[in-house]
């Protein structure tokens, strides 16, 4: 499993605060609803992590019994890091399926963006954006329909120096592709974009950097991964990205905080060097903040940077250091917490019109063989981006056409998952070789870049 490394060299926390725990995990609890925008319920602990497996294979290790109490107990992200897409959505499946067998929430961390940390010591992804998009498209199918947490390509948004202009308009809006596939694949799943952290871009930087990938079809975005700030300065940054993003017109978003690694000191970014860093709160979906959805061990304690150790990997110095002198795991869970101590930003409501991106258009699946499309349209000044979802009918289809009619002066400059016929005016988009069959009631994306003003909601499929 890859981890991340890159990042913390760019920017390491300039202060850490210890944290004590917050409540108990582990308990089978009714899966919490994600309706209402926020998460309640148990984490689900991974009985097959690296952490467990080296706990049973070394009972008689001294530093066992802490690195089991305080690290092996607790629910942590699964990473799904392998270009894999011929059994990633089995993988997934069966992930998901013994965390709903248990009635708890199981966290996944998506780490396959291409270009991935830039080329750091975590490097690697799909080899491009179009295989990227059938990786996740077979990831998705994997999800089930109950809650389920992602973390949606940590790095991707706050690290971006080693992008062109085009790099990263491509993908942003892999991302926000990403990010309605995995929604329309299970509406009960939690996605959440690259926040960076507290002492890396500022929160107005990384809101446009959050509104340019969709945020606006994710339910928030997380902070912190792998680093070791506070979580109550991630918390203060939290709610000033929370506030950029309303006055943007992209109210309701909320925040996840990593805790795994911020409960010490100070000091050098890299735990493999660092034996001064310590767990930090315990992980909840019981924050008492209704800001912030969960706190959570998105990077496993005890699994390298990349320093000393093969990024990714499980080292058992790593995690007893992180372990050793921590408070232990409460044994009874507390009441929730009412509002949180600190205040609230004094922002006022935006008056700003709301962006100018569109939500798809819910046209109902057509019956019999045929097709329908939808169009999402973000727009900038000058130009667009536009993701078009098709959904087949109640049979099976095998290839489609999309035409889509551009307002005068508009032209494509750039598409993905499909090809296009034309640039301008009345253009055709057909499938390519992955995506042409669409099971019954099934969807798949695609999606283009412009300029000038871009389409409207109308699209007309055909099948076959």
């Amino acid at each position: 499993m890859a981890t991340l490394s890159s990042l913390r060299r760019r920017s390491a926390a300039t202060s850490v605060a210890a944290v004590a725990g917050a409540t108990v995990v582990g308990v089978c609890l009714a899966v919490g609803s994600a309706s209402a925008g926020t998460l309640s319920g148990s984490l689900y602990r991974d009985p097959n992590s690296a952490v467990v497996r080296w706990v049973a294979a070394n009972p008689g290790d001294s530093r066992a019994a802490v690195i089991r109490d305080k690290i092996a107990s607790q629910p942590q992200a699964r990473w799904f890091a392998n270009f894999n897409p011929s059994t990633v959505q089995s993988e997934v499946s069966g992930f998901v399926g013994a965390a709903n067998a248990a009635q708890q929430i199981p966290v996944l961390s998506v780490y396959e963006i291409t270009n991935r940390d830039c080329g750091g010591a975590s490097a690697g992804g799909a080899p491009d954006l179009n295989q990227y998009q059938t990786w996740v498209s077979n990831f998705a199918r994997g999800l089930g329909n109950q809650t389920v947490i992602i973390i949606l390509e940590t790095d991707s948004l706050a690290l971006q120096t080693c992008l062109s202009g085009s790099e990263i308009s491509a993908r942003n809006q892999a991302l926000t592709t990403a990010t309605q596939t995995i929604k329309s694949a299970n509406p009960n799943a939690k996605v959440y974009l690259d926040g960076g952290h507290s002492t890396w871009n500022s929160a107005s930087e990384q809101a446009n950097r959050l509104r340019a990938a969709g945020v606006q079809y994710a339910d928030g975005f997380f902070t912190n991964v792998s680093n070791f700030n506070s979580t109550s300065g991630e918390a203060n940054f939290g709610r000033a990205v929370i506030s950029a993003l309303a006055g943007m017109g992209i109210p309701g978003k909320r925040q996840i905080i990593d805790t795994s690694r911020n409960g010490g000191a100070s000091g050098d970014w890299c735990a493999d060097d660092n034996t001064d860093r310590r767990i930090g709160m315990y992980p909840t979906t019981n924050t008492g903040d209704s800001n912030i959805d969960a706190y959570l061990w998105v990077k496993p304690p005890g699994e390298a940077d990349g320093c000393r150790y093969t990024a990714g990997s499980f080292q058992p110095d790593l995690a007893y250091s992180l372990a050793n002198g921590a408070p232990n795991p409460p044994t009874t869970a507390p009441p929730t917490t009412g509002s949180p101590t600190t205040a609230p930003p004094t922002t006022a409501p935006p008056t700003t019109a709301p962006p100018t991106t569109a939500p798809p258009t819910t046209t109902p699946p057509p019956t019999g063989n045929g097709c329908s499309a939808s169009v999402a349209l973000n727009q900038w000044s000058g130009g667009f981006t536009t993701s078009v979802t098709v959904t087949a009918g109640s049979a099976d289809i095998n290839g489609w056409t999309v035409t889509i009619t551009l307002p005068s002066g508009a032209a494509v400059t750039g598409t993905w998952n499909a090809q296009a016929s034309g640039t301008s005016g009345t253009v055709r988009f057909t499938n390519v070789s992955y995506n042409g069959h669409v099971g019954a009631g099934q969807s798949t994306n695609f999606g283009f870049q412009g300029t000038g003003t871009g389409p409207g909601a109308t699209a007309t499929c055909t099948a076959g």
